[in-house]
């Protein structure tokens, strides 16, 4: 068990870089899988001491369900985009910063979380604060930042938080 764990320090991880890597190959063949594997079990071996406390997932089950959300968000997201840029005047753009405040205490949700708001177009997160209390997000139009910051933290943070804590 110790050998396999040596190995294998995240099993998760080394089957997501393994997919991954397959499909960044755009071809399924044996050599591009074998490679995969290498990949795979070598980056988790050398990252080991920066990931010194795995998290647990409550709820492996949500992990579906907020990849959908944030799917479906982001195909959304980017018909908004589209309309605003092709049929709306810069002039009609309200750009704001708005600070997020965060109820998140793991390192890995938030990152999740940041991740999330940055890949979503129109918004981009900027900065954590030295605490980890708030998040820095910018916006492309946001008539109303409370109303961004109050979808944030339902649409998003919820769902981490019930997945990581």
């Amino acid at each position: 068990m110790r050998l396999i764990r040596a190995l294998f320090p995240h099993p998760t991880l080394s089957l997501l870089l393994t997919a991954v890597w397959v499909a960044m190959a755009n071809t399924f063949t044996i050599n591009s899988l074998v490679l995969g594997a290498m990949l795979g079990v070598a980056i988790p071996i050398f990252t080991r001491a920066y990931w010194p406390d795995r998290p647990r997932l409550r709820s492996p089950l949500r992990v579906a369900e907020y990849a959908a959300v944030v799917l479906w968000d982001i195909v959304m997201a980017n018909i908004a985009v589209a309309r605003l840029v092709l049929f709306r005047r810069n002039a009609d753009l309200r750009p704001a910063w708005i600070a997020v405040p965060l109820d998140l205490r793991h390192p890995e949700a938030i990152t999740a979380l940041a991740g999330t708001i940055t890949m979503t177009p129109g918004t981009v997160s900027c900065d954590v604060s030295s605490e980890g209390r708030a998040l820095l997000v910018h916006c492309l139009h946001a008539p109303d930042p409370d109303a961004v910051r109050d979808e944030i933290k339902q649409r998003y943070e919820r769902r981490l938080m019930e997945i990581f804590e």
